[in-house]
């Protein structure tokens, strides 16, 4: 897998390398043999397919130059196929494919479960009850990315939930929703979609669809 950028302006990108970590492109090309915790840092910076800096506190994708939507005028049964090693999601309606989303599935360590699942719970705004930051009273972070059984919050602080719009669960605290694809698996389990794909993926999913996981 290689990554190829044409027509960037120099003034504005010279510096691009300086900001990509080169173990990022390392996991890519490695089927993200070794996960780099550099990937889980707000500091880290990233070039979005948008053209902009983006960081992972961005809904922003890295890697989406291939996400589409083209089942408004299908009919059908719908069912979703995810494919782990290819870091896709396939919609289908009536057998028939119409949508295609590039997602960032569970990293080393925290592998999304591979097998036949349906649709089970479906929530606009969803927020983790395991994993977030710890807030002060005014909801301001004090200490991000936190497990809330495993880590204990600071005097005064309490744990607030990491945000996953357009939850759609279909196994034990797994689900697809809105998030941050920095073009390798990099969650905790979930299934990250861009958020246009997340939402349009929510609007069309029923619960009781047939989701397969393939590894």
């Amino acid at each position: 897998m290689t990554a190829t950028f044409t027509n960037l302006p120099s003034n504005k990108y010279a510096n691009f390398f300086r900001f990509l970590p080169v173990m990022t492109i390392v996991l890519m090309l490695s089927a993200c043999a070794s996960y780099d915790t550099r990937l889980n840092s707000t500091a880290t910076q990233y070039l979005g397919t948008n053209g902009s800096i983006v960081t992972r506190n961005s809904t922003a994708s890295v890697t989406d130059r291939e996400s589409y939507w083209e089942g408004d005028s299908s009919s059908g049964s719908p069912s979703i196929v995810i494919n782990i090693g290819e870091q896709k999601v396939y919609y289908y309606k009536g057998g028939k494919l119409v949508g295609i989303s590039a997602c960032s599935t569970g990293r080393e360590g925290h592998a999304s479960p591979v097998g036949n699942f349906k649709i089970q719970i479906k929530d606009e705004k969803h927020a983790s009850n395991l994993y977030g930051d710890f807030v002060d009273a005014n909801n301001v972070v004090v200490v991000k990315n936190v497990e809330y059984k495993k880590d204990i919050p600071p005097p005064g602080a309490h744990f607030q939930g990491s945000s996953m719009p357009w939850f759609m669960g279909f196994a034990p605290g797994v689900g697809m929703h809105t998030g941050f694809l920095p073009g390798v698996p990099d969650s905790h389990g979930c299934i990250r979609l861009p958020d246009r794909m997340a939402h349009t993926f929510f609007l069309n999913t029923p619960k009781g669809t047939p989701v397969t996981v393939k590894p």
